[in-house]
C-alpha cells in the first residue's frame, strides 16, 4: 500500500515530508486501523498478470458520514479505469450515508473524478513554515491537555461540526498524536497535533475557540519545528489569521470535496480521518 501511494504522488506532492522509518509506521498503523474498522471500504487494484497492486482506495464511514482516507492509482495503470472502478467501490462502502467529505489533491484528473461522482469542490488552502513565537499573542483563555476521557467531549464537538463523531478513530489520533482541549462556559474544542507540526484535526463550536487552540498548538511547537495547517477552505478565515501572524506561509492545496454538507466550520480536517 506505501509503495504504491509513494509512486502514485512521487514528486507531485505539495508538501514534501521526510521518508523516515517513525512516518512508515505510523502509515502502516494507519492502514491497518482502517482495515480493521472499515474492511468493506477498504480495496486494493491488483495486475491481472504480474499480480501485483496498482491501486488503492481506503475509506471510512463515521456515524453517517463517508469519507475517503486513500485514492491513488499508478501512474502506469491511469487511464486504464483502475481509479473508477476503486473508486465506484470506495462509494458502494458509503452507500446511505447522508454526507461524503474527501481532501483532495491539485491533480486535475482527481478533482475532475470527484466532480464527476457528485462532490462540491472547495478550494483548499494550506499554512505552512517555521512559527514566529514572538508575534503570536497569548491564547485568550486556558488550552489543556486531553485525553481518552474526553472522547465524548471530542465526539459531541465533531458531531456538531462536521455532522458525525470520529469515534474508533481516536484510538488511533491518541497513539500518533498530542491533544489540546478546552472546554469552558463558552463552548468546547480539540485539536490533534503531530510531533511533525502537522494540525491533523481541529474541531471547536466556535472561531473564537478555534482560534485559541490553534494558536496554542503552534506555541507548543519545539522551536524549529515547521508547522503544517492544509485542508483550509475559505470559510476558515480564522485559521489564516492565525497563521500569519505567526509567519507562516500561505498558498493553494488542492481541494475539500464535500457532498450533502456545508465546509465544516470551524474545523481543520483530517487528511486520514478527514
Amino acid at each position: 500500500m506505501r509503495v504504491v501511494s509513494a509512486a502514485a504522488f512521487g514528486s507531485s506532492r505539495v508538501f514534501a515530508v521526510p521518508d523516515d522509518p517513525g512516518r512508515a509506521a505510523r502509515h502502516r498503523e494507519r492502514n491497518r486501523h482502517l482495515a480493521r474498522t472499515d474492511p468493506g471500504g477498504c480495496w486494493l487494484a491488483v495486475d491481472e498478470v504480474s499480480g501485483m497492486p496498482v491501486g488503492a482506495a481506503l475509506s471510512l464511514r463515521r456515524e453517517g458520514t463517508w469519507g475517503l482516507s486513500t485514492f491513488v492509482v499508478l501512474p502506469e495503470a491511469q487511464g486504464r479505469g483502475v481509479g473508477r472502478e476503486l473508486l465506484a467501490a470506495a462509494m458502494l462502502y458509503g452507500r446511505g450515508c447522508l454526507r461524503g467529505i474527501i481532501c483532495g489533491s491539485r491533480d486535475p484528473r482527481a478533482a475532475a473524478t470527484y466532480r464527476r461522482a457528485g462532490f462540491a469542490l472547495h478550494p483548499a488552502m494550506r499554512l505552512t513554515g517555521p512559527v514566529d513565537k514572538a508575534r503570536l499573542p497569548a491564547p485568550d483563555g486556558a488550552v489543556h491537555e486531553g485525553s481518552a476521557k474526553h472522547r465524548d467531549l471530542m465526539d459531541s464537538v465533531a458531531r456538531r461540526t462536521r455532522g458525525g463523531a470520529h469515534g474508533p478513530d481516536h484510538d488511533q489520533l491518541l497513539r500518533d498524536c498530542a491533544l489540546l482541549v478546552v472546554d469552558d462556559l463558552a463552548g468546547s474544542g480539540y485539536c490533534y497535533l503531530r510531533p511533525d507540526g502537522r494540525v491533523e484535526l481541529l474541531a471547536a463550536t466556535s472561531r473564537r475557540l478555534a482560534t485559541r487552540l490553534l494558536t496554542a498548538a503552534l506555541l507548543t511547537l519545539p522551536d524549529g519545528t515547521p508547522a503544517y495547517v492544509s485542508g483550509l477552505t475559505a470559510d476558515q478565515q480564522w485559521a489564516l489569521d492565525v497563521g500569519l501572524t505567526a509567519g507562516l506561509d500561505i498558498a493553494n492545496a488542492g481541494y475539500i470535496c464535500l457532498r450533502g454538507m456545508r465546509p465544516p466550520a470551524p474545523y481543520v480536517p483530517s487528511g486520514e480521518f478527514l
